[in-house]
């Protein structure tokens, strides 16, 4: 490729090794691997074959060095850096402000890949779209390049709207993902295997590719049908986090979607209310 990186990598978790993996691919190379752990380090950089650190004294020069670590270590681990006057700083999360970096380097930036990763599973990096942001029209011409090597999706987008994709992603991934464990625990508990669930959770994600998800959402709570959502709840009688979480949820599912507030109806279990059948809606 054209005018290969020199990439370090400060961070050996799930987005530093997909990241990683990516850029090596499309031709930079990874000079070296950070993590607080020998081992996170060493298991990284041996994949890249590359060196492993625990300090970030002394570690190779690069010409960009990639923050992919918590939001809460970003700040001093930035400041142990001490790079050269032209290397390009950037991080990976979401919703911390481009800001960070003021002070410590004149040139830096962010490039947040917008996928959920977990180290066993692969993804194709060039599919994910990478939102950027830089501080100087050197970064931004370095970083543009840089990203568009490992994606076909590159934005820009500033600090205050990327906090905003990222709480969306939080309410997209992490808490469907939740309700999805809570599923699988409930019917692990009654025996029956929940991959069962996998047809209807595809389907579930395929739909919103066509119809957005207001129009795609169906189930009790869209039809108000009351007696389906009390038997639910009694259910959940003893599990007060999962019965209260199934109220708050059909309440705003029917609110939204069916622009009513049925409230009433699905505080208690004991309250009968009133069924409101949409027969649009298909069951589930």
């Amino acid at each position: 490729m054209n005018n290969p990186q020199r990439i370090f990598m400060v961070g050996a978790g799930n987005v530093a090794t997909h990241l990683a993996g990516a850029l090596q691919a499309a031709g930079h190379r990874v000079v070296g691997v950070y993590s607080r752990t020998k081992k996170n380090a060493g298991r990284l950089a041996s994949t890249l074959q590359c060196s492993a650190f625990t300090s970030l004294t002394d570690i190779p020069e690069a010409d960009v060095y990639i923050f992919a670590v918590k939001d809460d270590a970003l700040s001093a681990l930035i400041a142990e850096l001490t790079p050269s006057d032209h290397a390009l700083l950037l991080h990976t999360a979401g919703s911390v402000p481009m800001e960070v970096f003021e002070g410590q380097a004149r040139h830096h930036g962010v490039l947040y890949p917008l996928q959920t990763f977990s180290r066993e599973c692969a993804v194709c990096f060039r599919e994910i779209p990478c939102f950027i942001e830089a501080s100087t029209e050197q970064a931004a011409q370095q970083l543009k390049l840089l990203a568009e090597s490992v994606s076909s999706h590159v934005q820009w987008l500033d600090s205050d709207s990327r906090k905003y994709l990222h709480l969306a992603a939080v309410f997209a991934c992490n808490f469907t993902n939740h309700c999805y464990t809570m599923a699988w625990q409930m019917l692990q508990e009654r025996g029956v295997d929940p991959h069962v669930l996998l047809p209807l959770i595809d389907e579930t994600a395929r739909k919103v590719h066509r119809l957005s998800p207001a129009a795609a959402q169906t189930g009790p709570a869209v039809r108000w049908d009351t007696s389906v959502m009390q038997r639910h709840l009694s259910l959940l009688k003893d599990q007060q986090y999962a019965g209260a979480l199934y109220q708050l949820m059909s309440n705003g599912i029917h609110t939204l979607v069916a622009g009513k507030q049925g409230e009433n109806a699905v505080q208690d279990v004991s309250v009968s209310g009133q069924n409101k059948k949409n027969d649009s809606h298909d069951k589930l």
